[in-house]
């Protein structure tokens, strides 16, 4: 059977809260990665993975809240790259954001380039990622920030126990992108979903390679959830044990305990876990942790669940986690896969912590209400050319019938900052209204337009967007991720939002604070920011094969009137397309 794996952080010495002091000054920390090639093998299955360092997952990024990071990225392969630091706000350090071709050129076979940024007022769980084609299916990480002040929570914390669910292909990840690009069909579903890189007993030939993790009866320990995977929104539980909410997308929250978690990719969330169950009872030491889709698609996808344990200390060898077959059973508060009902009340439960250090700035005001629909749409295929989509025709994607195209010859940021001609027209409202909800999912004109059409902002503006969802193709879960900028969820519902009522009934006292929104499935989700960070922004969808389709638009930020309130100059080392 072979020995399970166990890991600790990947290799990274945790910090523990007890051991930090009340206050710290700023520091400078390093970091050094280099994109290289790994074999690795899952389900019997041996491929090349690209990867930071040769570790799958990619190394954890720890840092303080007020450091300077500075992490020089190498690149050692013959592909072209690039590495965001999501959730990192950037204030004026747009250059360092690192979505390809929004905020920078890719770094080349054999280039390097080291972002540069400085950890404001921001604290928890966030996450780093590749952000070129479906790089991040293996290229991403943990990225830590602890805290100046103590947890605004009174338990003690045994220790940090990051947790990260992935997606696994036995095939080249790389060659179905490129195949679904050329012909316009859908992707190739995954072979299993992961935790910590491992999928678990419940998978051919994986029970060696299954996430374990040690806990001590009667301690608290903080788990930092992060959905890095590429393509489906996750249910996590864990047997006979509640889970805490104190966080989410490095926010403190109003704590509330739950059964299980939804969490969208691109979305962290932090819990506590109480172990607190009898190691020594009928259920065993041992208890199943799970993660599986929260399924809204009618598009082929991948319904299997990827398991790992909490192992209780001491645990003598009749109760191994990986030994009887009852310990494999699925915890019985995992919510099941089309279970919307919990997925609306998990998220109609979180709320801003709205304390003295850590008030609730939602913008009780607008300038500005920008409305998009957020689609799937079906291309007439080309003259010429073979098409594999629904109706031989070819799959895209849009907001406000926009598909976003990347323009090649250089970065929109560069383009900006050098007052190079772009596209300032993304338009504002749908052009074509509808019943964006109730219309026949395939009975339309699903044509979209193709450009890098921009929405541009003055400094400061507070910015309302409603996010739309329609029922083209079917209607579904979309995790729109905004960079450079936190925002407040004021709003969600169900069907077609409407400007003349909606709004009565929006939370502004204590709206939760993230940087990417779960939008219901056949819904809506109004959200609220002020756009006080200069630049260019990239708006996208991370279930990444809409990315690909083109559901994503760009937000340009201006400068301000005082320098303070200016992009800074670009480095010396940014890449040059």
């Amino acid at each position: 059977m072979g020995s399970p794996h166990k890991l600790s952080i990947f290799g990274i010495v945790l910090l523990v809260l007890s051991s930090l002091p009340s206050s710290f000054s700023s520091t400078t920390t390093q970091f050094t990665f280099n994109v290289e090639w790994k074999d690795v093998e899952r389900l019997c299955h041996m491929r090349k993975v690209l990867t930071i360092n040769g570790e799958y997952p990619g190394p954890t990024i720890i840092v303080h809240e007020g450091d300077n990071v500075e992490i020089k990225v190498t690149n050692r392969v013959a592909r072209n790259t690039t590495l965001h630091w999501h959730g990192v706000r950037q204030i004026r350090t747009a250059w360092a954001d690192g979505p390809a071709y929004i905020t920078q050129c890719p770094i080349g076979p054999g280039g390097s380039y080291t972002y540069k940024f400085k950890i404001i007022n921001q604290r928890g769980t966030l996450w780093w990622h590749a952000h070129l084609g479906w790089q991040r299916s293996s290229v991403h990480g943990a990225f830590i920030i602890y805290p100046r002040l103590p947890y605004p929570f009174s338990t003690k914390i045994q220790h940090d126990i990051p947790i990260i669910f992935g997606e696994w292909w036995n095939g080249d990840v790389e060659a179905i992108e490129n195949d679904m690009m050329l012909y316009g069909s859908g992707p190739n579903s995954s072979d299993a979903y992961t935790i910590n890189g491992l999928p678990g007993p419940l998978y051919p030939c994986s029970t060696k390679d299954t996430f374990v993790e040690t806990i001590e009866q009667g301690k608290t320990y903080l788990l930092r959830i992060i959905n890095a995977a590429l393509n489906d929104e996750l249910f996590f539980a864990v047997a006979n044990h509640t889970l805490t909410v104190v966080e989410i997308d490095a926010v403190y929250t109003k704590p509330f305990t739950t059964t299980a978690i939804m969490v969208a990719p691109g979305q962290t969330t932090n819990v506590l876990l109480t172990a607190n169950q009898d190691p020594h009872g009928p259920n065993g030491a041992a208890f199943v942790m799970a993660a599986r889709p929260y399924l809204t698609s009618v598009f082929p996808f991948d319904n299997s669940t990827t398991i790992g344990f909490f192992n209780y200390k001491p645990n003598n060898k009749n109760n191994n986690a990986l030994t009887g077959k009852h310990h494999y059973d699925l915890p019985s508060n995992l919510p099941e896969m089309t279970d919307t009902k919990f997925a609306t009340k998990f998220a109609d439960s979180l709320r801003s912590l709205g304390s003295r250090d850590y008030p609730c700035k939602v913008p009780k005001k607008i300038d500005r209400r920008v409305i998009t629909t957020i689609s799937l749409n079906l291309q007439d295929c080309p003259a010429n050319e073979t098409c594999k989509g629904y109706r031989n025709k070819k799959f895209y994607a849009s907001m406000n019938n926009q598909s976003f195209v990347r323009q090649h010859s250089m970065s929109i940021l560069e383009s900006h900052y050098r007052n190079v001609s772009t596209s300032p027209n993304f338009p504002e409202n749908p052009p074509h209204p509808f019943n964006y909800t109730g219309v026949d999912p395939v009975a339309e004109n699903m044509n979209t337009e193709f450009g890098t059409r921009l929405l541009v902002v003055p400094y400061g503006t507070r910015l309302e967007m409603v996010l739309q969802d329609t029922n083209f193709l079917n209607p579904e879960n979309h995790p729109i991720h905004i960079h450079g900028h936190n925002f407040f969820i004021v709003g969600r519902g169900f069907g077609n939002f409407d400007v003349a009522k909606d709004p009565a009934g929006y939370n502004l006292v204590d709206p939760p604070e993230r940087n990417t929104v779960a939008v219901p499935v056949g819904g809506w989700a109004a959200i609220r920011l002020v756009a006080d960070n200069p630049g260019v922004w990239f708006i996208h969808c991370h279930l990444e094969e809409h990315t690909t389709w083109g559901l994503a638009m760009g937000l340009v930020v201006n400068g301000g009137q005082h320098p303070s309130q200016c992009l800074l100059p670009p480095p010396n080392d940014l890449p040059s397309c």
